[in-house]
């Protein structure tokens, strides 16, 4: 099974407003970056589709490192929020409706393909690779056209 390297960023001009993600796949010296964006959203929308799209670019079952700056994301796996989101009907502690369903169930669907460990990463602390997903998740953002660069 090939190991991959991820990490992942979500970017909001507003909260809800237009969005954008950005992703970084590092396989042995192989190296891609995706991006992309919408509107309206938000930074959390922003953030979990990184993963989504991180993930969904992979052709096989990896093991995979997904680093992110986003603890909403990286608790829910290692904190085991889904599983009782799930258990629960999709409510959460106070319930109330789980946000972002859609992409939560993408993300387990994915998450079932690989082996994913959850990573945080503190957020605009010079890791390289946060970063870069920084810009492109900004580079993200829908001004008025769509990026068709993604």
């Amino acid at each position: 099974m090939r190991t991959v390297t991820i990490y992942t960023d979500g970017a909001c001009s507003g909260n809800p407003g237009p969005g954008g993600w950005g992703a970084v796949l590092i396989c042995g010296e192989q190296y891609k970056e995706l991006y992309g964006g919408e509107s309206p959203t938000t930074n959390q929308r922003m953030e979990l589709t990184a993963a989504v799209q991180a993930l969904t670019a992979l052709k096989q079952p990896c093991a995979v490192e997904l680093y992110s700056d986003s603890a909403y994301l990286v608790n829910a796996f290692n904190q085991r929020w889904l599983d009782n989101w799930q258990k629960n009907g999709w409510l959460n502690a106070k319930k109330q409706p789980v946000e972002n369903q859609d992409l939560w169930r993408s993300l387990l669907e994915l998450s079932a393909r690989h082996q994913v460990r959850w990573l945080k990463v503190k957020g605009h602390a010079g890791d390289k690779y946060n970063e870069r997903c920084d810009a492109l998740a900004r580079q993200g953002i829908p001004d008025g056209r769509q990026n068709s660069d993604c």
